[in-house]
């Protein structure tokens, strides 16, 4: 079944939009929870609670590419999850340290996260990120956006972990650079 078939069961509140979800999407969902919970339950619960989430969400709103509505939609409750689990300690798994990675730049940056400007920040860093050439900006996707670690991007890639950390060390000072241009506190 195409996505718009199941937008279109999600509509017509037809409880089988589910289950076409969960069959299509169900191993993509769980990969982007696990790589930031590293917890088979946790992510499980995560990738169940994204089909609830998605089932309150449409309608009123219409996703133009579902794929990417779940994936936005698992990676938040995951990420809101792994700050539940770890609020009193520090782990050392790969979100800590992609988190840490971005942090030197954006920490200080509270007009960057508020809501206010958050379209305009996420327009900016559309237009960022598609000025990369391609596999720098998908290196630097599956690091931030999926927080896979170095080591698998590497592999995906198939280029040595080097090449990866220098990348994004590259991609991570033009982003601030750009933020810096555009009048983001830094």
């Amino acid at each position: 079944m195409d996505d718009r078939q199941i937008i279109e069961l999600y509509n017509q509140r037809d409880e089988n939009a589910i289950k076409e979800t969960s069959d299509k999407y169900g191993n993509y969902c769980f990969s982007i929870a696990n790589n930031i919970l590293a917890c088979k339950q946790d992510s499980e619960e995560c990738v169940n609670d994204t089909w609830l989430q998605t089932w309150n969400c449409i309608p009123p709103q219409k996703p133009n590419c579902l794929k990417a509505f779940l994936a936005k939609i698992t990676r938040n409750l995951s990420l809101n999850r792994y700050k539940e689990k770890t609020r009193d300690k520090r782990g050392n798994g790969e979100v800590v340290l992609a988190l840490d990675e971005m942090d030197e730049f954006l920490a200080g940056t509270s007009d960057v996260v508020s809501e206010y400007e958050q379209k305009e920040f996420l327009t900016m860093l559309n237009r960022f990120l598609y000025s990369l050439p391609e596999r720098e900006r998908n290196i630097f996707i599956l690091r931030y956006f999926y927080m896979d670690s170095t080591q698998s991007i590497a592999q995906a890639c198939s280029i040595k972990e080097s090449n990866v950390l220098m990348i994004l060390s590259r991609t991570r000072k033009k982003l601030k650079e750009t933020l810096e241009r555009e009048g983001y506190t830094i």
